[in-house]
């Protein structure tokens, strides 16, 4: 294991959206065991503290691997195309004008009926959203679109937090 590698030369994947989570996780699984502090506790000190930076190394991996909106977000940004969520906010006007129907419908939601329905077609926007971005990553290597697919797919996963929020002030 080399601590340089990328998350996908780690876990011996290909760079790709698409990726098979059960083989992930079963990869997680043997890096875990291949490096636990335990094993090297006859080498010493020294060496565990190497393997438990190799634990959180491989920990930190699976947890940007597992997720489709960081997995996309890493691979934009090792081709060169960085997100920069925090300064550039620009979306298309149809994508702004859906966060705004949105914004209102959560405003007016009286019930968990009226979230729900809400919740659903965020959801959906979500599942095409990260279509978009496989799509866009896999197929057409277009990172610069994808990382515009990724700043969508960030705002989704505010709004679906607000959902929350906003169920939490109604009780329901």
């Amino acid at each position: 294991m080399n601590l340089q590698s990328d998350d996908f030369e780690l876990f011996g994947l290909q760079p790709r959206f698409a990726q098979d989570r059960a083989m992930l996780d079963a990869r997680w699984k043997d890096l875990q065991r291949e490096a636990h502090p335990d094993r090297f506790a006859a080498q010493g000190p020294a060496a565990q503290r190497v393997a438990m930076q190799w634990s959180v190394r491989i920990n930190e991996a699976y947890q940007r691997l597992r997720d489709p909106l960081k997995r996309a977000a890493y691979l934009c940004e090792l081709h060169g195309a960085p997100i920069r969520a925090e300064d550039n906010t620009a979306m298309p006007a149809a994508f702004l004008m859906q966060q705004m129907q949105w914004r209102e419908a959560l405003d007016e939601a009286t019930g968990v009926a009226d979230l729900d329905a809400l919740e659903d077609e965020t959801q959906a926007a979500r599942g095409a959203a990260l279509a978009r971005c496989g799509q866009l990553i896999d197929v057409r290597q277009d990172y610069a679109g994808a990382a515009r697919e990724v700043r969508s797919l960030m705002f989704i996963a505010r709004f679906a937090r607000d959902i929350d929020l906003r169920r939490e002030q109604l009780g329901q």
